[in-house]
């Protein structure tokens, strides 16, 4: 009996001895809790704070690439600048010579009006009132401010193209033509500027122009078949062929 008693004493001193040792050590694991959890909240803060600088990094690159974007741009921006104000210069030095070329080109198509106005007057007279507007049309031109130098060049340049091609081409045409005091309605033959023709609608007359005399000069009948033919010719009515017609007639 006394030695149930000794063991219940000793476990009952154990126990208590248990419970003092527990208590002793709750401050400590109290202590380690809120050293945990400072330490949790402490790497959250951590975790926020590489999360900022991550993103503060990724938005310096993002600003670093768009100001060498910005930069390269504006560079080649600095480089249209030039070059537009080198054309300026240059546009401007061409206008300059534009307003000189304009002050000595004008003077030289009245000369060329004028030069052309005496050839077609001295040359073989065909389709007088044709050639007599272009060069009256060509003198209003020249006084007019709305039509550019250069159109008015253009137009003197195309009527001596004109001109030109009167001496290779051959051709047909109808008109009034004084014979013996009377108007008549003939057809022209102009064989470049070789030799021009008329002849009366009923082929009864023919006559050519004289270049040496300026004069016009009844030609024999002997040449109505070929005035006909080459009236044909020169409507294209028939092809080409050999044509056997004066082309100058002198004293």
């Amino acid at each position: 009996m006394k030695l149930l008693n000794t063991l219940m004493l000793s476990t009952a001193l154990l126990s208590a001895s248990a419970f003092a040792q527990e208590q002793d050590l709750d401050p400590a694991i109290d202590a380690a809790k809120e050293i945990n959890e400072s330490a949790a909240k402490s790497q959250q803060k951590i975790n926020g704070i590489t999360d900022q600088i991550d993103s503060k990094l990724q938005q310096f690159k993002t600003l670093n690439k768009e100001i060498e974007g910005l930069e390269i741009y504006n560079s080649q921006l600095l480089k249209q600048i030039a070059n537009q104000e080198q054309e300026m210069a240059d546009l401007n030095a061409a206008i300059d010579e534009v307003s000189v070329i304009e002050r000595q080109i004008t003077p030289l198509m009245i000369r060329m009006i004028n030069g052309l106005e005496q050839f077609i007057e001295l040359d073989v007279p065909f389709l007088p009132e044709e050639r007599s507007e272009r060069i009256s049309s060509l003198k209003s031109m020249m006084d007019r401010a709305d039509v550019a130098a250069s159109e008015k060049f253009r137009r003197v340049m195309e009527a001596y193209q004109v001109e030109m091609d009167y001496g290779r081409t051959m051709e047909a045409y109808t008109g009034l033509h004084e014979i013996n005091g009377q108007e008549r309605d003939v057809e022209f033959l102009r064989l470049g500027r070789t030799a021009l023709i008329y002849q009366t609608r009923d082929a009864g007359m023919q006559g050519v122009w004289n270049k040496q005399t300026r004069q016009w000069e009844e030609l024999d009948s002997s040449y109505r078949t070929q005035v006909t033919k080459a009236l044909r010719m020169a409507k294209k009515q028939l092809a080409p062929d050999l044509l056997m017609l004066p082309v100058a007639i002198t004293d």
